[in-house]
This record gives C-alpha cells, structure tokens and sequence, in this order.
C-alpha cells in the first residue's frame, strides 16, 4: 500500500472506537465518524458516506451491545450487528478497501472443555450472538479483504462495562454476588486498539499488494490467560480498593437470571494471531493493572 491511506473508523465515542481513533494516528488519514456523522442503521447513507471517503481501510468497532435489551429489540441489534457490517463489506468489495470488524465470544454455546479455536463449530445463545455471527457470515459472503477479530469480556474507562460496574457498586455496597461459573478472558479497550493497531502497520507498510487478502478471515484476540466473573471482580477491588473493598460472594449463572443466555466456557485460543501476526497480548490481570493505573 503506497502513499497515505484513509483510514475510516466507526463507533467513536464506544470504549474500542474511542482507543482506535488514538491507536492508529500516524497511519494513515484517520478518519472519525459518530453516530452523528455515520448511521449504521441507515445503509443508504452508509453506502453514500464510505463511496465519498473512499478509505482504504474500515475500521468497524460499533455495535449493539446491550446484550440482554437485544432479547427484546432484535431488530435493532441486527440492524448494526449484521446489516450494518454487511453494506461495509460489499463497499469494500466494491472499491478494494479492507474491513476490519469486531465480533464476539458469543458465537460460541460455551459447552467446549477447552478454549475455542476459529474453526470450532458456532452455536450463539443469544440474539446478540445470532446477530454478531450474522455479520460474521455477511461479511464472508461479500468477498472483501477483511480481519474478524473475535474478542471477550470488553471493559475500560469510558461506556457501560463490567469494570465500571463494579466500581460503582464496590462503592455503595459491603457486598456483591457474582457469577462464578463462567470462565473467560477480561480484555481491555485499549489491549484492542493496540493489537489492531499493530496489524493495520503491518498492512500499511507491506509492500505485497494482496498482504491483506492473504491473511483474510476470522481470529480471535483476547487478553491472555482467565478467570470468572468473581476472579475478575476480586481483581478490581484488589487493585482499586484494597482497604475498603466490599466481599465478593462466588454464585452459579442460575442464581443470577438474566433475559440472555451467557456461554459458560468464553475462553477462546489466540495461537493463530500469534503465528500470522506475531502478537501476543498481555495477561488479562496484568492489563487491568494498567488500565486501573491510567
């Protein structure tokens, strides 16, 4: 790729789009677009916006992410999820760009022993998962250049997440229930941005013109290592309120009902980003501690 590539990202203001749009400076033309600029549940003016930026490279973190309001407002979460990523990738099959998209652990039901790899059977329980996968599947089928970068556990400074969550209600409260029984890789926003960051330079600074259609396809990109959801709750007071955190009460997923179905198992194997791209991502507790630091 020769010269300054436009590099159009979505979702701005959501905890990934906010540390891309910081990540990737220096890389091209970057360019931001809100809600208010860029409207993925709007295709005509999806497709009106990207044929007038022409970007080399969509960058595409937005979703709908309400994961148990999804239960009940399907098609609004298929709207972003799955629409929205499917217009994008028949707009960069049409103009050569590349799309890069976010996805889930979600897709998986959990039911593995061990962590999932990219070739592993999906089977979403949710339809927050079903509309994920949907766009996983809409982008394949359009025949752009793209990465799928399923991650887990998403958490940062900025939005509504788990992290954020706990703060709040370590502060108000002497004692908390959490789930227990579900495993995963807690990866923050910023762990993210820096990985993708890191391919995106490799592509920009390639000079083999099909680099990016060669290395096309799904990957998973978690923190390394895991926990539960108390492990991880345990952690943030460990760090953020070693005096006066609150007790964390270990509970099963059916003690705490919730309109969506969650995987118990999360945990998803990142060996092929690491043999195509080189990178290794921190330890999840060990990026917390930045993050918490920051």
């Amino acid at each position: 790729m020769s010269g300054q590539a436009t590099i159009l990202v979505t979702g701005v203001n959501g905890q990934v789009g906010f540390e891309l749009l910081r990540s990737l400076q220096g890389l091209g033309r970057v360019i931001a677009a809100d809600r208010a600029v860029l409207d993925l549940a709007d295709p005509a003016r999806l497709r009106d916006i990207v044929r007038e930026l022409k970007p080399a490279i969509i960058v595409n973190p937005a979703a709908y992410t309400a994961v148990d309001k999804a239960e009940t407002d399907e098609a609004a979460a298929r709207a972003i999820n799955a629409d929205a990523p499917r217009v994008l990738a028949e707009e960069a099959a049409r103009s050569g760009a590349t799309l890069i998209h976010y996805s889930t652990d979600y897709v998986f039901d959990g039911t593995k022993a061990a962590p999932y790899v990219e070739g592993d059977a999906t089977n979403p329980q949710n339809v927050y998962g079903r509309t994920k996968l949907e766009g996983e599947q809409a982008i394949a089928a359009a025949g752009c250049a793209h990465l799928i970068l399923r991650t887990s556990w998403v958490y940062g400074r900025r939005g509504k997440n788990f992290l954020l969550t706990m703060l709040k209600l370590g502060a108000e409260r002497p004692e908390l229930r959490v789930v227990a029984d579900q495993v995963g890789a807690p990866t923050w926003s910023r762990t993210i941005a820096a990985a993708t960051t890191h391919i995106v330079a490799q592509g920009v600074g390639s000079r083999d013109a099909d680099w990016w259609r060669t290395r096309s396809g799904v990957y998973h990109l978690t923190a390394a290592g895991e926990t539960s959801w108390h492990g991880f709750a345990e952690a943030i007071f460990g760090i953020a309120l070693p005096a006066g955190a609150p007790k964390v009460v270990p509970i099963r997923a059916s003690e705490y009902p919730v309109p969506a179905a969650r995987p118990a198992n999360s945990r998803m194997s990142h060996q092929k980003l690491a043999d195509t791209f080189g990178l290794h991502l921190p330890a999840w507790d060990h990026a917390l501690r930045l993050c918490l630091g920051d």
